[in-house]
């Protein structure tokens, strides 16, 4: 099964859990007055829309290259991760806003063991969802991936906090609720805003990591008949890239023979998991 057809899965399974998460947490939230609960229900909203962006983001880039586009269709991963990251931060902040009015009015939950019993199965679910998706993301090179793993994890620690503020509610500490969805808030922002970044470096065409460079560079060093090269270029297409390089050799050397040694390298180049294709050309010295 390839990347885009675990991707799909992943995005159809998380679609399903956090509905469901999302109707229990929304009506014992709101039954309770539990302004950490209400928080994690929306939190749970935030999750479908994350999980139908990845379903429809991998979709599209699944799409292989065609006239219009040459390099086919990856980098719909980062626009749509883009899309999560924005809806994230603006859930983060309508959050924050509702917890501190909670907080400054001394907003009191009513405790009902149907709150524990939410937080629990959220937590199990989230945690199912977690193994899986982090099983999948260790295969697959994937922004969609990692980002929906993130989340889950991420879900199941904010859940086992709001479980602790629903508990001290035995004993009349409501006010742990309150910061509990302020943290929430600050959690979910702070984790759409890395999403965002890595995105947006995508979409801004940032260069190939340094430790692919340095591989690249021992492959020049495997060939005695490249006596230098120029800067390395890159641009990415989705979650690979394109590498575009110069190597010079002897003036003296046939046609033939360089532009073997520049297929051979570039065969070597392209093997490497995150580069999609290698372009070489090739100067007399």
């Amino acid at each position: 099964m390839d990347r885009f057809e675990v991707t799909k899965k992943a995005g159809m399974f998380g679609i399903i859990g956090n509905i469901f998460l999302l109707v229990i947490k929304s009506a014992v939230g709101f039954a309770s007055n539990s302004q950490s609960m209400i928080a994690d229900a929306a939190n749970s909203a935030g999750d479908i829309f994350a999980s139908l962006m990845t379903f429809i983001g991998n979709k599209i880039a699944s799409e292989p290259g065609d006239k219009t586009h040459n390099f086919g269709h990856g980098k719909a991963e980062y626009i749509f991760s883009l899309f999560i990251s924005i809806s994230m931060m603006v859930v983060s902040l309508k959050l924050l806003y509702d917890s501190i009015f909670s907080l400054i009015n001394k907003s009191e939950l009513t405790f009902s063991w149907f709150l524990v019993l939410v937080c629990i199965v959220t937590i199990i679910t989230k945690l199912t969802l977690y193994l899986y998706t982090n099983k999948l993301s260790k295969k697959h090179n994937n922004i969609l991936l990692e980002a929906n793993k993130k989340d889950h994890r991420n879900d199941c620690i904010v859940t086992s906090f709001t479980l602790v503020s629903i508990l001290l509610s035995l004993w009349h500490i409501y006010w742990f609720d309150g910061i509990v969805g302020i943290g929430i808030s600050f959690w979910i922002f702070i984790t759409g805003l890395k999403i965002f970044i890595e995105s947006y470096n995508i979409l801004m065409d940032i260069s190939i990591d340094e430790d692919t460079k340095n591989l690249i560079g021992e492959f020049i060093r495997n060939y005695p008949q490249i006596q230098k090269t120029d800067d390395i270029s890159s641009t990415p297409v989705g979650y690979e890239h394109i590498v575009v390089l110069t190597i010079y050799v002897d003036g003296n050397m046939s046609t033939f023979d360089s532009h073997k040694l520049a297929d051979n390298l570039e065969h070597d180049i392209t093997s490497l998991e995150n580069v999609y294709q290698t372009i070489i050309h090739v100067n007399p010295i």
